[in-house]
């Protein structure tokens, strides 16, 4: 039998169909809204165009992670030393290296370096909740020559260290900062310890700011970074030399942890005064883009340790990068 619904004939049959495709969209238009009221704009980048992670245990001889991690989570952990490094000047004021880590008698990571004189170049702190730009994104929109993510970010997207963006408050406004930040304004650029000295006094005046930690050294040759040893990832920081060039750096590999990190720059001959560690994992990203050189690298390890479980990030849906939220952006003063 055949009835009519609306001027239309519609089959029994077909039915069950339309209604079980109408659940369905329902409850998908439910389940995007409900990310959106739990992390904006930012939640719905990462669950359909990144992909979305979950974290995943494993064990420290887990063939899902890198080599370099199975070495770095064996007993005790070799020590790592640093191989040849070879400084390329791309810009006047601008140089790139590649330094390799080595431990068990091979290079087990390799740290991407950048050398940057703040004479020549502005250095700005920008965010984007979306999150939905990559290194490359972010080089295009701003005309920037390096791109480096930056602090720590809520699931909205936002800081949640104090950030100061073209002179504009962002994050935070009550933290207790403890470890360091990066300052920058129209002549200077500077990484600051801020154990003893308040976060608000030294961004004064400040147009781009950031604070994040740990710091993984200081200028009086101590290092701030703990942590288990268990805690692998990809890494970025930014430091200053003893000439004042601020240094910028991610390994390809998630080889180290914290401490172990802080304790190879320290040794390693970049001649770094003081550095900070900025986020790590997956979005441990940089980006260049000046001249013929060009460098584009996103992170994708890390690990964790809960309850005692060690557990590994890993992505749920596909190989996406991850979006960029807060980043580091470098651009030239075009002086002669």
């Amino acid at each position: 039998m055949i009835r009519l619904t609306r001027g239309r004939a519609v089959s029994p049959r077909r039915q069950p169909l339309f209604f079980r495709l109408l659940v369905l969209v329902a409850a998908l238009l439910t389940g995007v809204l409900g990310i959106y009221c739990y992390a904006g704009t930012y939640g719905i980048n990462v669950l359909l165009r990144r992909g979305t992670s979950v974290w995943l245990p494993i064990a420290a001889d887990d063939q899902r992670i890198s080599p370099a991690m199975r070495l770095a989570l064996s007993e005790p952990a070799p020590a790592a030393r640093a191989g040849q490094l070879e400084w390329r000047s791309v810009a006047r004021g601008f140089e790139v290296a590649e330094l390799p880590v080595i431990a068990a008698g091979s290079v087990v990571d390799q740290i991407l370096l950048a050398r940057i004189d703040p004479a020549r170049y502005r250095f700005q702190v920008h965010n984007a909740p979306a999150g939905n730009r990559e290194p490359a994104d972010w080089l295009k929109a701003l005309g920037a020559v390096l791109v480096i993510n930056g602090s720590y970010f809520s699931r909205y997207g936002r800081p949640t260290t104090p950030v100061i963006s073209h002179g504009q408050s962002l994050g935070p406004s009550n933290y207790d900062a403890q470890h360091g930040g990066f300052v920058a304004n129209a002549t200077s650029a500077a990484v600051v310890d801020l154990a003893r000295e308040d976060w608000h006094q030294v961004f004064a005046g400040a147009t781009h700011a950031m604070v994040s930690y740990p710091l993984l050294l200081a200028a009086d040759g101590t290092r701030r970074a703990k942590g288990d040893r268990r805690w692998l990832a990809n890494r970025s920081f930014v430091g200053q030399d003893g000439a004042g060039r601020v240094v910028l750096g991610t390994t390809r590999d998630g080889f180290f942890s914290l401490e172990r990190f802080a304790a190879f720059l320290q040794r390693a001959p970049i001649g770094l005064r003081i550095a900070l560690n900025l986020d790590g994992g997956p979005v441990a990203c940089q980006g260049i883009s000046i001249g013929d050189f060009h460098r584009d690298f996103c992170g994708k390890w890390e690990t964790d340790v809960q309850d005692g479980q060690l557990r590994l990030l890993a992505p749920l849906i596909g190989r996406r990068r991850w979006g960029l939220p807060i980043v580091l952006a470098v651009s030239s003063k075009e002086l002669p």
